[in-house]
Formats: C-alpha cells, structure tokens, sequence
C-alpha cells in the first residue's frame, strides 16, 4: 500500500479547487457547488497555490529565505548608491 505524502496531498487538492473555480455551478453526485464569484476566485488561488507547492516551487527552505534576503539587500543598498549619485551630480 502506498503512503499519501503531503506534495500528493496538495496536488490533489489543487486539481480539486481549480476544477470548481473552472465549473463553478454544479451538481457532484447530491451535492451541489455553487461557490459564486468570490468563492470562485478564492478556490482559483488556492487551486494555483496547492499545485505551486505541489510541484516544487513554493518549498522555501532556509537558504533560500537568507540568500534572497541577502540579495535583496543587496540591490537596496545600490540602488541608495546610485540615488546618492544622482542627487550629488545635481
């Protein structure tokens, strides 16, 4: 038997809440989805997001997390740099 592992999980969730915000009204067996707009959308980005984590994309792990910060860092401080720049060529 195999075991259901969590990026199963979120892509089997994703597949489910894109197929309602695509079919929006409709009857599953007795019962009835009729999730409107904003419930349209919502499942939408759910869907998006569960399959983005599903295959890969949304894992941020720690090093990811601090070379992002560093570089974020980074092009803030050249971008004071070349603001300072243009301010003194004033």
């Amino acid at each position: 038997m195999t075991d259901i592992t969590p990026n199963s999980t979120f892509l089997i969730a994703g597949i489910l809440f894109v197929t309602i915000a695509v079919i929006g009204q409709s009857k599953l067996g007795f019962i009835e989805i009729n999730p409107g707009c904003f419930g349209r959308l919502l499942a939408l980005f759910i869907g998006i997001s569960s399959l983005l984590y599903a295959l890969g994309l949304l894992n941020f792990s720690g090093e990811t997390l601090d070379l992002f910060r560093t570089s974020l860092t980074e092009q803030i401080k050249q971008s004071i740099s070349s603001i300072n720049e243009l301010l003194q060529g004033s």
